[in-house]
């Protein structure tokens, strides 16, 4: 089969399309046939070894998986013994980190636990599109803001691939919504169910004068003085992605911050990538995947597509992931 095969750190140019052995799928494995998978951060971070601390969790001097993607839809080629979940000719989507990633191939032995039916009104780029970046919206919103209906809920980066998903679901659980992004994708946030918008080009959200019970942060640094005046007593900062910065103050300073009458909080939906935790989180971020395929099966969200590559064009699509721009999520076709 074909791969893009991962042997060293780097960029994009370290990545290059071979042939590999089929994978046999074991006893309680799928041997899926890929039709689509998706480009997320984590695969450019893990790519590059940035930070550099994530090369304990994936090799110290290099990789020790062959294959990046993590998020993948296609059909059930062949079961395992002990497989109840699917047979052959199904259609699967799900999310391969906890597995050793190596979605950017044709073929992957996947563990039935890691995958959920494709939802029937969802294609596979579609339903490529969502594992990780929706469920991550998803922990955010209901798991960590606590979004209710009524609750005012602002998203600080609505236009990239969590983002989407956020503002979508964040209205699927009844929120008031403010969606900030660039003057280009307001149109965007509106049609996706923003009730406002806020141009980040010309104001900043704190100096608007509106304050929010939940801030999900995606993209865009400003220091977490800046959300706390733009929260609510009592309310809740998420943030989700953001730059290495941004990941220093979550880790050191929210919990300081959270002391008082707001709260500042960080979300990682990729599991581990093998042992006990990561099993736990595997099993967490099924249930809710399969609450967002109910909202896909019904219409409430829908996945944003801004590009669309080929398996032989991985190196392009991580590359153009890295440049920021995305508005809303990149697609490997397979």
């Amino acid at each position: 089969m074909k791969a893009i095969v991962f042997e060293r750190y780097g960029p994009p140019e370290v990545l290059q399309l071979r042939e590999i052995p089929t994978p046999s799928p074991g006893e309680r494995e799928v041997l899926l046939r890929i039709r689509a998978a998706s480009v997320n951060a984590a695969d450019w971070h893990i790519m590059r070894a940035d930070p550099f601390f994530a090369r304990l969790a994936v090799g110290l001097l290099r990789p020790r998986f062959g294959v990046l993607g993590t998020d993948v839809a296609g059909s059930v080629e062949a079961v395992g013994a002990a497989v109840t979940k699917f047979a052959p000719g199904d259609g699967a989507f799900g999310n391969l980190f906890a597995c050793g990633l190596g979605g950017f191939a044709e073929y992957a032995a996947v563990g039935e636990d890691a995958l959920l039916p494709k939802p029937a009104s969802s294609s596979f780029e579609q339903a490529a599109a969502t594992p990780l970046a929706a469920v991550t919206a998803l922990q955010a919103l209901r798991t960590v803001g606590k979004v209710e209906p009524g609750t005012a809920v602002l998203i600080n980066g609505a236009a990239g691939g969590v983002g989407t998903f956020a503002v979508q679901i964040a209205k699927a659980l009844g929120a008031d919504v403010t969606a900030v992004a660039s003057t280009r994708n307001l149109d965007q946030a509106r049609a996706l169910g923003a009730d406002r918008v806020i141009d980040y080009t010309r104001e900043g959200f704190a100096e608007h004068g509106e304050r929010y019970d939940v801030i999900v942060a995606v993209n865009g640094y400003h220091p977490l003085s800046v959300y706390g005046r733009a929260l609510k007593p009592g309310g809740t900062y998420v943030m989700v992605g953001g730059t290495p910065r941004q990941w220093v103050e979550a880790v050191l300073l929210a919990p300081l911050r959270s002391r008082g009458d707001k709260r500042f909080a960080r979300v990682n939906a990729a599991p581990a990538l093998s042992g006990p935790a990561g099993e736990r989180k595997m099993r967490t971020n099924l249930k809710d995947l399969a609450y967002v395929a109910e909202l896909l099966e019904s219409g409430a969200v829908v996945p944003v597509i801004d590009r669309r590559y080929s398996l032989n064009q991985v190196p392009d699509a991580i590359r153009y992931m890295e440049e920021g721009h995305a508005t809303g999520k990149v697609v490997i076709t397979i």
